[in-house]
């Protein structure tokens, strides 16, 4: 990662001869200087996948007209595609439950400009966090959650991620299932981190369920959140090695290291335009 002005361009199409060519060739009709390049064909699918990051700077235009010069191209090639400028930060809105490891994690990133984005308000369904937050100059909003509120509660959230122009929410161990019509709202906007290797041991207590099946392995899992509980398009994941003297104690304190690294990554990948997406599965430029 340098640190120009750049635009990426992000894209995916049926696969042929000469996309590669074609591209390339409209960048460099416009003066464009590539920096960085990624390909994928996947032949299963017969889809090829593009991340290119051109240099603002060599170009003659800005982003929504380089945008509008090349849509014919992207037309022509029936390309899912999008261009993304480097100098407009994401605007991220984080919700959290009681679990802090995560939410503390990303703050520090945040505040290190790590991680260089836009945090307008973390909402939670408990109180616990307020005065972490506010003390980092961020608006915090309380949710309460219960059985009997979940619609007016989610209509509140959907009203503040659209007042913060949120660009994805991320659930830094929200302990609540999203409702299908926010996914459907918010389709791969919605990224979560789950303290489990998906698919396995999915929904609630993944880390009792791993201690009473005896596994080897524990895991994280980075994924798009669907309406289908902890089974959205993935996006980054990791294990690490235990044995029979760990405890559920143990495993859960391996698990948040694992957790905070996963999110981070996975976020990171989302924010530099590098995951694109294809049906429930990814393709991610590292």
């Amino acid at each position: 990662m340098h640190n120009e002005h750049f635009y990426t361009l992000s894209a995916s199409c049926p696969d042929q001869v000469g996309i590669i060519a074609r591209v390339s060739g409209f960048i460099a009709e416009h003066n464009g200087w590539i920096l960085e390049s990624s390909y994928h064909s996947d032949n299963n699918e017969n889809r090829y996948f593009m991340r290119m990051e051109i240099r603002a700077s060599s170009l003659p235009c800005g982003a929504d007209e380089f945008r509008r010069k090349f849509a014919p191209l992207a037309t022509a090639l029936d390309m899912d595609w999008s261009i993304t400028d480097s100098a407009v930060k994401k605007r991220v809105v984080v919700m959290v439950s009681k679990q802090e490891h995560c939410l503390y994690d990303l703050l520090a990133r945040w505040q290190a400009k790590e991680l260089d984005i836009e945090i307008p308000c973390v909402i939670s369904n408990h109180e616990t966090f307020r005065g972490f937050v506010e003390w980092h100059g961020i608006p915090f909003h309380h949710v309460p959650m219960t059985p009997d509120n979940k619609a007016a509660a989610y209509a509140e959230v959907t009203r503040l991620f659209t007042e913060a122009r949120g660009d994805c929410m991320v659930l830094a161990r929200y302990m609540q299932i999203i409702p299908p019509e926010l996914c459907a709202a918010y389709p791969d906007k919605i990224i979560n981190i789950h303290h489990s290797f998906l698919p396995s041991f999915v929904g609630a207590k993944p880390y009792h369920q791993a201690y009473q099946r005896g596994v080897k392995l524990i895991g994280a899992t980075c994924h798009f959140v669907t309406p289908e509980l902890d089974q959205g398009p993935i996006i980054e994941q990791d294990v690490i090695r235990i044995d029979h003297s760990d405890s559920v104690e143990d495993m859960v304190r391996y698990g948040k290291d694992i957790e905070k690294a996963v999110l981070a990554r996975g976020l990171r990948y989302f924010l530099e335009d590098r995951v694109l997406l294809h049906g429930n599965k990814t393709v991610v430029f590292r």
